[in-house]
């Protein structure tokens, strides 16, 4: 399927208005004019897909007025031919299809993220809405007093602009509360102009939903992960449950720390946790505060964001450090023109999109990054991560064009993250950034360390789409968008905002995956996939160390049996693709538990005399 970033959407009638639906049931088609219909489909939208792409590039790493117009009109050129495809295609309804072109069909008609209303004027206005969006998010800036035009009550003697790289440096690295909640306040300023589009958003993609016979935008969401929408959601609900014990246990343990640093005025010991002292813009992750957190005599005796700076490494360097772990898995280089087309570094004299992403622009083998990359351990994981995409991406190329993604989209997240569980003292020691591995006394910290990245992600992971749901169906109306994603907030991650906030506000803008229409679900799901996978590669590897431990750097083995599953793509359903890899056809949370075991028995220790959960 094809992978398209923003979906400026705009659609057609699939059918002449001369030909009446009782006429088309008349006609008997064959399986044979199916698979006609499909390659014609396959053609045109690979075509106007590369189209869509590289003004999505250009707009992404160079945000102007008229790049947004030329993204836009990609993006809508894209989105009519599609959805007018989709709309025809339900006229095979029940013609005996090959399984191949069965999925196809059912590919073709859940591509879309936001699928075009009918009406012309109204799909034109929801391509612009998108890009509007979307640039407003990538241009956004909180000017602090001093500066010209500077925000009233913002931080005494700050005098520039700053983006949201350089305010959640503050997030990150500053102790100071009054500077933390500055920052966080600040960037939420960027986001209340969007509200009202964002609400003629979801009027506009729920109608053309409805046009495609879903009852709104989050059910057709819903029903791409191969089984009934209601039985995805419960499925989700089911993976939450099985981690939600040791999430309350890490709650419970970084609230304890914080309320020592900042005092008990500062943090509830039996309540929601205040969003801006978690190191983090959203809250969605924790290992910021690592150095507030971290148990004493745990120390592993060396510092990855030093060791990358003595190692004098710059982005493109930091890029080929992680290109080399897949290479000693069996792995192809990338091409030179990833190295010659991708955007490593923010430029000076250009507005960009910063947040990371991975691309392949013609479906084949143009593969690229873009990131602003910052020379530290959190962006030498990303790294790995968006490499993962686009291995992932090339893996299936040879696949009909309809099946060249991931076996559904939390696969695709995964594969990235499962090779940074890899990135362990043995794969740091291999490399020469340390001499020795820390012995198994230290190992305390390095997981706590790496549960504040990935188990308080979790609940921030289902909330967004937990959120857009409700949005999309009618249940959380627009005079509750913002108190309701607070509820949600507030309910799974125990997090609460620092100040008061109102309908004024729009914070679920404030993160980019809500500007952008990005399903969010997908991250959940990578968060629960990546363990499995890594529980599965490290068997395969012949790791015989407690699952933390593991990395499979270097093991071919491991990587003949990665590389099957991503030659699968989308051709088969996410289960076939899950048991190539895992053995297991259901998604389990049950490798999270085995890769944390020893750190969930320490916080029962260390919480014997504390309140876990929140009032």
């Amino acid at each position: 399927m094809l992978k398209i970033r923003t979906l400026a959407v705009a659609a057609c009638a699939a059918l002449s208005p001369l030909v009446t639906r009782a006429a088309v049931a008349e006609v008997k088609l064959t399986a044979a004019e199916a698979h006609a219909f499909l390659t014609d489909a396959e053609q045109e939208l690979l075509e106007l897909g590369i189209e869509a792409e590289r003004a999505n590039w250009v707009n992404a790493t160079f945000i102007t007025d008229d790049t947004d117009a030329l993204a836009a009109r990609a993006g809508e050129r894209l989105a009519v031919a599609w959805a007018r495809y989709a709309k025809a295609s339900r006229r095979f309804d029940g013609v005996a299809l090959s399984p191949e072109d069965a999925r196809k069909l059912e590919k073709l008609r859940l591509g879309l993220v936001a699928p075009a209303p009918e009406d012309p004027k109204e799909s034109e206005e929801l391509s612009l809405l998108l890009t509007r969006l979307q640039s407003t998010y990538g241009k956004g800036k909180y000017t602090p007093a001093g500066a010209e035009g500077g925000t009233p009550g913002a931080a005494a003697g700050a005098t520039e602009p700053l983006d949201l790289t350089a305010l959640s440096n503050i997030l990150a690295e500053s102790r100071d509360a009054e500077k933390l909640l500055d920052a966080w306040k600040g960037w939420r300023t960027v986001s209340p102009p969007m509200r009202a589009d964002y609400a003629r958003f979801v009027t506009l993609s729920n109608k053309a939903s409805r046009e495609m016979g879903f009852t709104d935008t989050g059910a057709m969401w819903r029903a791409k992960y191969d089984m009934p929408a209601d039985d995805f959601a419960k499925e989700c609900d089911r993976l939450w449950e099985q981690v939600k014990p040791l999430y309350l246990k890490l709650h419970a343990y970084t609230r304890m720390k914080l309320r020592e640093t900042y005092g008990k005025a500062a943090v509830p010991a039996d309540g929601p946790i205040p969003a801006h002292l978690l190191g983090n813009m959203w809250a969605q992750s924790w290992e910021n505060v690592y150095p507030l957190l971290a148990p004493k005599g745990v120390d592993p005796g060396y510092d990855l964001n030093a060791i990358l700076k003595e190692k004098k490494l710059d982005a493109r360097a930091m890029v080929k450090v992680g290109e080399g772990f897949f290479t000693s898995l069996g792995f192809a280089p990338l091409p030179q023109t990833f190295w010659e087309r991708s955007l490593f570094v923010k430029p000076k004299d250009r507005e960009v999109v910063c947040h990371a992403s991975a691309w392949n622009l013609d479906q084949v083998d143009d593969l690229r990054i873009k990131m602003c990359i910052q020379v530290n351990a959190e962006d030498f994981v990303t790294i790995h991560h968006e490499l993962g995409h686009n291995f992932y991406q090339r893996a299936g190329n040879k696949l009909p064009p309809f099946f060249r993604d991931g076996a559904n989209d939390g696969f695709h997240e995964a594969i990235g993250d499962a090779i940074a569980l890899s990135i362990t003292p043995s794969y740091l020691k291999k490399l020469g950034f340390i001499e020795k591995e820390p012995d198994a006394s230290k190992d305390t910290g390095l997981l706590l360390n790496q549960a504040l990245q990935k188990v308080s992600f979790l609940p921030f992971g289902l909330l967004i789409d937990k959120w857009r749901w409700g949005v999309f169906s009618g249940q959380i109306p627009e005079s509750r968008y913002n108190a309701a994603w607070w509820d949600l907030v507030r309910s799974y991650q125990g997090v609460a905002a620092p100040v008061a906030r109102s309908e004024k506000d729009f914070d679920p803008g404030a993160k980019y995956h809500v500007s952008a229409n990005t399903p969010y679900m997908r991250y959940f799901l990578a968060h629960i996939l990546q363990f499995q996978f890594h529980r599965a590669l490290a068997k395969e590897a012949g790791c015989t160390q407690p699952l933390h431990r593991c990395s499979v750097y270097g093991s071919k083995a491991a990587g003949a049996k990665f590389a099957k599953m991503l030659e699968m793509g989308a051709s088969k359903p996410w289960p076939d693709a899950l048991e190539a890899l895992t053995g297991q056809r259901q998604m389990d949370a049950t490798a999270i538990l085995d890769y944390f075991a020893p750190l969930s028995a320490w916080l029962d220790k260390e919480l014997a005399k504390e309140p876990v959960g929140w009032k």
